[in-house]
């Protein structure tokens, strides 16, 4: 084949075919194909066309009050902003270290919330597609049509995430939007009554967390041919590791590997993370393009998540987990695997995880008792690194003297996935649109490449430097009374 995925030498003679939205996804998204006469490719990108704003808005407010404002871009995963703000914030307000009951109940929290996004985006976004084929019928290519073929699958997705969010609220103070996380510490304890309550369900969600691995496990083992293939590219990787190279969500250091396995950097404080990643801006999106600054645009770009994070630990320090992740790496052979399939994989290995975690968190007192908030000595500039659900998120903030945000800058997990969403979509469009009739069943491939990052759409949109505006005053009449625009 010799045509160009990347570019189109003369796009205003081909023919253009857009999937928008892009379905089953948080936010809003779409695809551009362009096609000859023939059905032949040459040009796939995803572009995401909604833009949010944050960074700027956020400017000129007190900074005590961005960990609550930063979590409205998403009802998804807005714990993983609550936190990543409040760890940088914690650097400004001198708390280096805060104490033993807030780091643990943030935990508690950030698990929490991995649970629940992972069960939500497997069992209600991408079991359809997993379980009645990519090309099925669309009627029942759902998660009523799970509900229908697989009950108990269903149920046991519900429940799962219903768990996870229970944690949220009693950390958070409620499921969406909680205000548990302030700078330097935390705003409340957990009750006896509270913990009593989530101890009577663990057991059952760890059991459900296993089954959800084997399931998974089984689905990709017993259609190697296209798991393995399907949409593959290799690339770099990146994610935070904790102590002794142990899997942590909530704080560790920087490690990044090539396609081979091979470190990149390692032991990467984040506070330092824009000496080692450049953002690049590309006219066709408002989602950031970044890479590693020593490597370069063209070959320094990487993928984040789940798929990163469990190849880029040493071990997992929960026993069920970290079995599980010795049954994948034997299984990709002892080498990096780079299918895109194989996050949902991984992604139940890290539900399984959480559900550990959050088990042994249950069973520490400090949860109940325990200093809340700490400072220290005032900073004017911090960053705050979490690994979300969808991969490791960067929040970086500067105040002034009056304690005023001046600057904000958020390199989200999908965001860091851009460029490997877009490569995973053209290799799906090389292999199964290129010359052929274009159905429902094959754009529907096109999707299910991009749902294997589990993109969160609304929280990656921003752009830098200049962006067509257009502004238009209307009277009550409906008349236009002035226009401002920029190109």
């Amino acid at each position: 084949m010799t045509y160009q995925l990347e570019t189109a030498a003369h796009p205003e003679k081909l023919r253009r075919v857009a999937i928008d939205p892009v379905s089953r996804v948080e936010g809003h998204g779409k695809v551009t194909i362009l096609l000859d006469d023939q059905n032949k490719v040459h040009q796939v990108r995803l572009h995401i066309v909604e833009f949010r704003g944050f960074e700027k808005f956020i400017q000129g407010r007190p900074y005590w009050e961005v960990p609550v404002m930063v979590q409205r871009l998403c009802g998804i995963c807005p714990v993983s902003h609550h936190l990543a703000a409040s760890k940088a914030l914690d650097v400004i307000v001198g708390a280096q270290r805060i104490s033993p009951t807030a780091e643990k109940l943030r935990r508690l929290m950030h698990y929490g919330q991995m649970l629940q996004s992972h069960a939500l985006h497997f069992f209600h976004l991408c079991s359809p597609d997993l379980l009645f084929g990519f090309d099925s019928d669309i009627t029942r290519r759902n998660i009523v049509g799970v509900a229908a073929a697989h009950p108990e699958t269903a149920r046991r997705g519900v429940l799962l995430r219903k768990f996870g969010q229970e944690v949220i609220r009693v950390t958070a103070g409620k499921r969406v939007h909680g205000t548990g996380s302030v700078p330097g510490g935390v705003n409340k304890l957990l009750t006896v009554a509270e913990r009593d309550e989530l101890l009577k369900e663990i057991y059952h969600v760890i059991q459900w967390s296993r089954e959800a691995v084997h399931l998974i496990q089984k689905v990709h083992t017993q259609d190697p041919g296209l798991y393995n293939s399907f949409g593959i590219f290799r690339s770099n990787f990146m994610s935070l590791v904790g102590h002794n190279g142990d899997l942590d969500f909530y704080h560790g250091t920087l490690r990044a590997r090539d396609d081979n396995g091979a470190k990149i950097f390692d032991g990467v404080d984040y506070q330092q993370y824009d000496k080692y990643i450049e953002e690049e801006v590309r006219p066709w999106s408002y989602m950031k393009f970044p890479y590693f600054r020593a490597i370069g645009k063209e070959h320094g770009w990487y993928k984040v998540g789940p798929l990163a994070r469990v190849q880029n630990c040493d071990q997992i320090s929960t026993p069920f987990a970290e079995h599980e992740r010795k049954e994948f790496v034997d299984y990709a052979g002892g080498t990096p695997m780079h299918a895109p399939l194989a996050y949902h994989w991984t992604r139940m290995i890290e539900m399984l995880h959480a559900a550990e975690t959050i088990k042994d968190l249950l069973h520490d007192d400090d949860l109940l008792a325990g200093e809340m908030v700490v400072q220290g000595e005032r900073r004017m500039d911090g960053v705050g690194v979490i690994e979300a659900p969808r991969g490791t998120l960067f929040h970086h903030y500067r105040v002034d003297e009056n304690d005023l945000v001046t600057m904000a800058n958020l390199i989200v997990s999908t965001t860091n996935n851009n460029q490997a969403m877009n490569e995973a979509i053209r290799h799906v469009a090389r292999r199964y649109l290129h010359g052929r009739e274009i159905t429902e069943g094959l754009l529907n491939h096109i999707e299910v490449a991009i749902r294997a990052f589990d993109p969160c759409l609304s929280c990656a949109t921003h752009a830098l430097g200049k962006m067509p505006l257009a502004v238009e005053l209307v009277d009550p009449d409906g008349s236009v009374v002035h226009q401002l625009s920029r190109s």
